[in-house]
């Protein structure tokens, strides 16, 4: 990278590091003990070279790294940067090295030419592929070594970035972040204008954790969630996962969600035991339903209605009344005839979910051809200029619902936000997120009712562009289509749309209608329709049936159209009502 290529500020990424210290250190002097204050003291009594280099590493996927290829021009002489951290620890040019870690660090040409002296490897090593080779020398070199050891004739320093300071570091960022899925690129996305947050009052005592047993509770549950997806063996994981309870309600909700992702990986394995044992102490949505449908693997069909029965008196959400509605009737043929007889609620189940939807649309249209999507085919088809389609899918109602409850999402509540980067509260998931802001969301929707919310959306749209949020899709908006949507669709509809997203706030998100018609110049009762669009083959998903069925009891335009290409070969034309 020449120097006109470098970024205005060289050091970026080492004042952002620093930053995130100082605020670590100024909400959680508490929490620290004395080996992590001593690092943040260390650290800023190191040369600056060297800090730039260690905060680089710490970046980087490691922990190995080989000097030669560290080439950074802001921080000059490599070695040199690196011998403040080699005397404290931080650095360890003597660690033991597998023979994995090797190969990871050189090429194929490297690892061939380093085993093809004599010794118990394969005589003619190039010929080889690199996975081929490392699979032919395992057997005989399962001890690890130092570098030095491996490649005596190697002048090239190597340095392994050591566990506590890389485990130091993996608890800094968490301590900041509150999770461990974002990191210090972060900053970068910020200072460059890829990602824009909304700013949030909040003061030094707002902290995404409260006590240093959540801390370590947190990265507990995420070192189990890494191995499962390491492939450990599952029985250890559900007993350390069922060890691992808290009293804290939001480290619980991500304990009840690593139970359920153990359980579906012993579903997969065909474990079924061990994966009713999973389900069985989860609190994870689709857990109940996923040890229903475990214990019918297992012949025990008494347990499998006793327990759809229960939830059926309790459903969780409307996806689960759903896959009950579809569960009960055979469970209770496999049940036998000794089983309890329907009650009235299940009637009610399977009732609504043999209620059908109004008939769908059909249309044949010629083949668009392999880069056309049949959302987008059908939406050209349809498109003119008195009467605009758009291909939308969750985009428009969840951004016109953002939009307009921008204040009670982003409400500065006790919990929800603690840094500067979080495109969403803490608690969207928790079960009382509505609860917490009833009041601020009844006041955003209250402008449904006054007329204020056209103009506080378009104000929106305009003052907070481009700022993460967990509703609004700010690359599918634009201020035609809004202007279109608030003119065409009722408030009184969209105050039916955002009910149905308040009451489950992540979950509903998904599953609309692909397409939005508008005809800006016919009657009201005509001004607008949602269509789900579906292709040869193609079937309703389960979310996008609630979503459909909730539109057709509640009177609001929303109907399926299936398309059929013109000529395929194999496809039957299709028959019935003819979509226009």
């Amino acid at each position: 990278m020449g120097p006109t290529a470098l970024p205005p500020h060289r050091l970026y990424y080492l004042h952002n590091f620093v930053q995130a210290l100082e605020w670590v250190r100024a909400r959680y002097a508490d929490l620290l003990d004395m080996p992590e204050q001593d690092f943040i003291a260390r650290f800023a009594q190191l040369p600056e070279p060297a800090q730039a280099l260690l905060v680089r590493l710490v970046m980087r996927r490691g922990p190995w790294f080989r000097a030669g290829k560290l080439v950074y021009e802001e921080i000059g002489d490599i070695d040199a940067a690196a011998a403040p951290l080699l005397a404290l620890g931080w650095l360890d040019a003597t660690a033991p090295m597998a023979l994995t870690e090797l190969f990871a660090l050189h090429t194929h040409r490297e690892v061939a030419a380093l085993f093809a002296a004599p010794g118990p490897h394969p005589a003619q090593p190039k010929s080889l592929t690199k996975a081929a080779l490392l699979q032919a020398l395992q057997p005989h070199h399962t001890a690890t070594q130092p570098y030095r050891q491996w490649h005596p004739a190697s002048t090239e320093a190597v340095w392994r970035v050591a566990e506590h300071v890389i485990a130091l570091c993996t608890r800094l960022r968490l301590l900041f972040f509150g999770n461990l899925f974002q990191d210090w690129s972060e900053f970068v996305l910020a200072d460059l204008g890829l990602f824009q947050y909304e700013v949030v009052p909040f003061d030094a005592q707002s902290r995404a954790f409260q006590c240093r047993a959540d801390v370590d509770h947190y990265l507990a549950l995420h070192a189990l969630r890494q191995a499962l997806d390491d492939g450990a063996e599952r029985a250890p994981l559900v007993a350390a996962a069922l060890q691992a309870t808290s009293p804290n309600p939001w480290l619980q909700r991500r304990r009840a969600k690593l139970l359920m992702r153990i359980g579906q990986a012993c579903e997969k394995a065909a474990d079924w035991a061990l994966a009713e044992q999973a389900y069985a102490h989860s609190t994870h949505p689709g857990a109940r339903h996923r040890r229903i449908r475990v214990h019918e693997h297992l012949g025990r069909h008494a347990d499998a209605l006793a327990l759809a029965l229960q939830a059926q008196a309790a459903p969780e959400s409307d996806e689960e009344s759903q896959r009950l509605a579809r569960m009960l009737p055979r469970l209770l043929r496999a049940a036998g005839p000794l089983a309890s007889p329907a009650s009235p609620q299940a009637e009610a189940h399977r009732t609504a979910a043999t209620t059908p939807l109004p008939p769908p649309l059909e249309l044949a249209l010629p083949h668009p051809g392999p880069t056309t999507s049949v959302e987008w085919a059908l939406r050209h088809h349809w498109h003119t200029d008195e009467a605009p389609v758009f291909y939308t899918e969750n985009a428009l109602i969840n951004s016109l619902f953002g939009l307009l409850c921008w204040p009670a999402v982003f409400a500065p509540l006790p919990g929800a936000f603690f840094h500067p980067f979080q495109s969403a509260p803490a608690d969207l998931n928790a079960p009382d997120f509505v609860e917490r802001r009833a009041d601020l969301f009844a006041e955003c929707l209250r402008g449904l009712e006054d007329g204020r919310y056209r103009a506080l959306i378009l104000e929106r749209f305009a003052s907070k562009q481009g700022r993460q949020s967990p509703y609004v899709f700010w690359g599918a908006l634009s201020e035609p289509l809004l202007q279109l949507a608030l003119e065409c669709m009722p408030a009184a509809h969209l105050r039916l749309l955002f009910e149905r997203l308040l009451q489950a706030p992540v979950d509903h998100r998904s599953g609309l209608p692909d397409l939005v018609r508008f005809w800006p110049t016919r009657p009201v009762d005509q001004r607008y329709e949602l269509v789900e669009v579906k292709g040869p083959g193609d079937k309703l998903q389960d979310n996008q049936i609630r979503w459909l069925q909730y539109c057709h009891a509640h009177g609001l335009p929303a109907s399926v159209c299936h398309v059929r290409w013109q000529g395929a070969p194999g496809v039957e034309h299709p028959t019935g009502a003819v979509a226009t």
